[in-house]
C-alpha cells in the first residue's frame, strides 16, 4: 500500500536533489545525507554540513547495474559480486570511466568511485525520480554515531538540510561493507552489513589490509592518498620560477606560468567544489611546481587544507 505523504516527500526530495540541495533519506544500512553526485557545489555542501575533517571519498548510490556501468568499469569478479549482492549493503570501489559525470570532489580526486545500489524501496524510488547518481555519506556530524532513524538525523543535523524523508528504522543499522575491486586482488576496506565470508564464497579470497597499508579509497580511511605529479607547496607567499599558482581570493602572487583561482570571492564552498579539478589542471610536467595561496583554516577551509597538506611535499 502506498502512502501519499511519503510519495510526496520522495517527489520533493528528488526535486531538491536536482536543484543542488541536500536531503536525508533511509537506506537499509543507515540514513544517508544525499546530494547530486554530479554537482560539485552540492558535494561541497555535504562536507560542510557534516563538518568532515577531510575530503574522504563519498559513496555514490545508483538504482541499477546498468546505470552503474555508465560511471565505472566492472571486471568479471566485480560484476559477479554486484549481480549477487546488489541491491544490498555492499559498496564496490571500481575505476571511473573516462567521461564519468560524477564530481571529482565526490571521489576525493581519485580515479576510482565507491558505488552501490541500496536495498531500500524509498532510496531506490528517490534515485529513479531524481535521475542522477546520489552521493550519500551517513546523515550525521562527522565523528558521531551513524543515524538509523529520522530522529537521529534531526538530533544531529537539525536545520542544516532541506528535507528528511522519514522511512522508519533502518533494517540493518550498520554501514555497508566496502570492497576495493579496482586492483588485481579484491581487498576489504571496511567491514559492514555483508559478512566477508559471504563475499568470499562468491569470488574467493579477499585480502584484508592493516591500517598502515591502507590508502584513502573509501570513507573512514584517513591517509595521504592523492599527490600531484609535480611538487605542490602550500601557504605560498611568492612564486618561484616556472611555478603555476592555485590562488584564492581577489589577489594573486607575482607572475605564475598558469593560474587557477579556487574562488575569487573567497567563498570556501566554491573553493572546495573547484579544488580537485584545478589541481589536475595545474599538474603538468612543463611546470616546476604548484604554489598554493593561504586558505583560511575555518569551515571547509580545514578540509581543503587537510587535502593540500596530504598532497604537498
Amino acid at each position: 500500500m502506498k502512502h501519499p505523504d511519503l510519495e510526496r516527500n520522495i517527489d520533493a526530495a528528488a526535486r531538491l536533489i536536482c536543484s543542488g540541495k541536500l536531503v536525508a533519506f533511509p537506506t537499509e544500512t543507515v540514513y544517508g545525507l544525499g546530494g547530486d553526485a554530479t554537482n560539485p557545489s552540492a558535494i561541497a555542501s555535504i562536507y560542510e554540513v557534516k563538518g568532515r575533517p577531510s575530503f574522504n571519498p563519498l559513496i555514490i548510490h545508483v538504482p541499477s547495474i546498468d546505470i552503474a556501468e555508465k560511471l565505472v568499469k566492472f571486471s568479471e569478479q566485480s560484476k559477479a559480486l554486484a549481480e549477487h549482492f546488489w541491491p544490498g549493503a555492499l559498496t564496490l570501489v571500481l575505476p571511473r570511466r573516462q567521461n564519468c559525470p560524477v564530481s571529482l570532489l565526490a571521489g576525493s580526486g581519485l580515479e576510482t568511485l565507491a558505488i552501490r545500489i541500496p536495498e531500500n524501496e524509498i532510496a531506490l524510488n528517490l534515485l529513479r525520480k531524481a535521475q542522477v547518481p546520489i552521493a550519500a555519506p551517513s546523515a550525521n556530524k562527522s565523528g558521531s554515531v551513524s543515524p538509523t532513524t529520522a530522529n537521529h538525523v534531526r538530533n544531529s543535523l537539525r536545520d542544516d538540510i532541506d528535507l528528511i524523508v522519514d522511512g522508519g528504522a533502518c533494517k540493518i543499522g550498520v554501514e555497508s561493507t566496502i570492497i576495493d575491486m579496482s586492483a588485481e586482488n579484491p581487498c576489504l576496506l571496511r567491514a559492514g552489513g555483508i559478512p566477508l565470508e559471504d563475499l568470499e564464497r562468491e569470488v574467493g579470497n579477499i585480502q584484508v589490509l592493516g591500517k598502515r597499508q591502507q590508502v584513502l579509497k573509501a570513507p573512514g580511511m584517513l591517509s595521504r592518498h592523492y599527490a600531484t605529479q609535480i611538487p605542490l607547496r602550500i601557504n605560498a607567499k611568492e612564486i618561484h620560477d616556472g611555478e603555476a599558482l592555485l590562488a584564492f581570493g581577489g589577489r594573486t602572487l607575482g607572475k605564475a606560468v598558469a593560474v587557477c583561482n579556487l574562488s575569487r570571492a573567497g567563498d570556501l564552498n566554491e573553493a572546495a567544489a573547484n579544488l580537485f579539478d584545478m589541481m589536475r589542471q595545474l599538474d603538468k610536467p612543463e611546470y616546476t611546481g604548484i604554489a598554493v595561496m593561504e586558505i583560511p583554516e575555518v569551515g571547509l577551509g580545514r578540509a581543503i587544507n587537510d587535502r593540500l597538506r596530504r598532497a604537498s611535499y
